[in-house]
């Protein structure tokens, strides 16, 4: 999916996957959707990886994948930010969301570097700090998620304050570039488990369990579109200093072929 800048002759400038523009023809553009899934790293950016070698980027790719099959079983159109294995920077993903106006954004990751064990399912959804609609879509995506991983048995790890939760930047803004960015636009990134721990990394390599929390993503997302339900799971998180993680930017970038 690209964001469209304009027609270009028979054509329309569009830009990549990398922030370049091209022109592509043959296709038709998309108006608006409902919502856009944001499929996190990519490419050269794998994200975290499991102690099985499993990548992050491709289980976000198949969560993401299964959560918008789910959202079109129930009649909700829905997009992805990438469909392949490919880098795609920040700025992309936010002028995507920014180009079609959805009413839910939703980035999907998987976790890294817990504090320690935990009696359940470690997941945690990051909402904009000056949007209600935000918050409450954080809240209902935690609560079905925390709710399907709770039928697995396994030795979860998290971070203390798990839950749906807000982090601010040094100047009081939104922490994470891909809710900032995404502005007027309702959005929310889920870090849906933690692939860094043995026995969260064995689960979500199998394919049955990647589909569960898609379809947990999915039903988040319809509550939010449907109801007034408030979702619930919502923490004061404690202060952190260490950055969010090297990458989204342009430098070395590759685009796919258009």
């Amino acid at each position: 999916m690209l964001s469209v800048k304009g027609r270009a002759g028979n054509g329309y400038r569009v830009e990549t996957p990398c922030s370049n523009t091209a022109v592509v023809r043959g296709a038709k553009p998309v108006l608006g959707v409902p919502v856009v899934i944001d499929v996190g790293h990519g490419g050269d950016e794998e994200g975290a990886r499991g102690p099985n070698g499993l990548s992050e980027k491709v289980v976000n790719l198949a969560v993401a994948g299964h959560a918008r099959a789910a959202l079109e079983r129930q009649g909700t159109a829905a997009v992805l930010t990438r469909t392949g294995d490919y880098r795609m920077t920040l700025d992309a993903r936010a002028e995507l969301a920014l180009a079609l106006r959805p009413r839910a954004f939703v980035s999907i990751h998987h976790n890294s570097v817990p504090d320690g064990p935990r009696a359940g399912p470690g997941t945690e959804t990051y909402y904009q700090l000056r949007s209600a609609d935000s918050k409450r879509l954080a809240g209902l995506i935690y609560e079905e998620v925390v709710k399907a991983l709770s039928s697995y048995r396994v030795a979860w790890v998290a971070d203390r304050d798990a839950g749906a939760k807000y982090r601010p930047n040094s100047r009081g803004g939104d922490y994470y570039a891909i809710l900032r960015q995404a502005g007027p636009v309702t959005a929310v990134l889920a870090e849906l488990a933690f692939i860094s721990n043995p026995a969260e990394a064995q689960l979500l390599a199998r394919p049955d369990v990647q589909q569960v929390e898609g379809e947990a993503v999915a039903r988040g997302i319809l509550r939010f579109l449907g109801s007034d339900a408030t979702g619930s799971g919502f923490v004061t998180p404690y202060p952190r200093n260490e950055p969010a993680g090297p990458g989204g930017g342009k430098s070395g970038c590759v685009d796919p072929p258009l």
